[in-house]
């Protein structure tokens, strides 16, 4: 047997990660990394999150995906979308013993049909934050809150969440947080949803596919360690002898660097003027986040001058969901609930091109002897 000698040379280079592989042609947003800029579905994103709701963000995305969706009709769809998932409570909540908040999200998600007489995208969006609230409020032993159609979306999330009506600053910062983490390009989670739409599977069983890929710490699972740095410092005497450690001694910073942005992360500017406006108990933690973020950005640049690496979208994502008392388990299943945005979207527009993702791979393995591959 000589199998073992007898392997395959690679023919081709192999683009690691599909680091500048054009999968796609899409409509939807384009990141800039060199400029620092997003657009999404025609809109810069300070724009966007000027004049539209996430509810018009939606709309928009769908009519950008060529689904013909007005604003008004996208707000009262989701409405009732989010009442007909809280049908779905009860056998979710019975299902999901000893799951955290977002494995259990994956539970909630497959309860939801293929067929039914609400859209499915309208339910996929919809349903996010009816399941989200209700998981997070029984992690605490509290009991789940029913969802109100008229509210918008953001309102309706944050009062299920925390079982009273949020301030009129929280629901905006809410909502400009979605509308933030509507769509990012062919991000990890989005190319999985095309992926599995383009085999015919159907809006349901691709944006399950998008949560498990968000779920992965090296996509959506980030905010969370931003706060732990933050613990881990402690004081504000500690900041630069703490950061020049890590940089040191090899540690990532969290909420620093992106692998597209070569400049600042244009989501970190949006959710920090957010974090700005908002009142309330967390003006201390918020200082002493600046500070370090100041202080990091200092060190990075002179321990790491041949590197750009700027505060990125998690930092200020961190900062904003703790100062609306959003549990941490919830961090990451918050961030889908703005994503599946874009997923519905990417999902409509792969749908509309109806040909099936299947790449190709360079086989290195063992060749039989009695076989000659070109």
């Amino acid at each position: 047997m000589t199998n073992e000698n007898k392997k395959m040379k690679a023919t081709k280079a192999v683009a690691t990660g599909l680091e500048g592989v054009i999968a796609a042609d899409t409509a939807l947003s384009r990141v800039d990394g060199t400029a620092g800029r997003l657009i999404i579905a025609g809109l810069d994103l300070p724009d966007l999150v000027a004049s539209s709701s996430f509810e018009g963000t939606v709309a928009a995305l769908w009519r950008t995906a060529g689904h013909v969706s007005d604003d008004q009709e996208v707000a009262d769809g989701l409405g009732l979308a989010r009442v007909d998932a809280f049908t779905h409570v009860p056998a979710l909540l019975a299902a999901s013993a000893g799951l955290t908040v977002t494995e259990a999200l994956r539970i909630g998600l497959s309860l939801l049909a293929d067929e039914h007489p609400i859209p499915a995208p309208l339910r996929l969006v919809g349903a996010m934050p009816v399941f989200v609230a209700a998981l997070a409020r029984h992690e605490q032993g509290a009991e789940p809150c029913a969802p109100d159609a008229a509210q918008g979306h953001a309102e309706d999330y944050l009062r299920m969440l925390h079982g009273s009506e949020p301030t009129p600053d929280a629901v905006h910062a809410m909502d400009a947080y979605f509308t933030t983490a509507s769509d990012h390009g062919m991000n990890a989670s989005t190319f999985t949803a095309r992926v599995v739409a383009s085999t015919a599977a159907g809006q349901v069983s691709s944006i399950l596919a998008g949560l498990c890929a968000l779920k992965g710490p090296l996509h959506g699972g980030a905010p969370g360690p931003v706060l732990d740095m933050l613990d881990e410092i402690g004081t504000p005497e500690n900041i630069e002898p703490w950061l020049r450690n890590a940089v040191q001694t090899g540690e990532r910073l969290m909420g620093f660097g992106h692998r597209i942005y070569r400049v600042r992360d244009p989501r970190a500017d949006v959710l920090g003027a957010e974090v700005a406006q908002l009142s309330g108990n967390h003006r201390q933690r918020i200082a002493f986040a600046l500070q370090v973020e100041e202080t990091a950005k200092a060190v990075l640049k002179e321990l790491k001058p041949h590197r750009p690496l700027d505060t990125n979208v998690e930092f200020y994502t961190a900062l904003l969901l703790e100062a609306l008392d959003i549990p941490r388990s919830a961090f990451t299943p918050t961030f889908a609930i703005g994503r599946v945005a874009g997923w519905t979207a990417h999902v409509m527009e792969q749908e509309q091109a109806g040909r099936l993702i299947r790449p190709s791979a360079n086989y290195v393995g063992v060749v039989p002897d009695h076989l000659e591959m070109a």
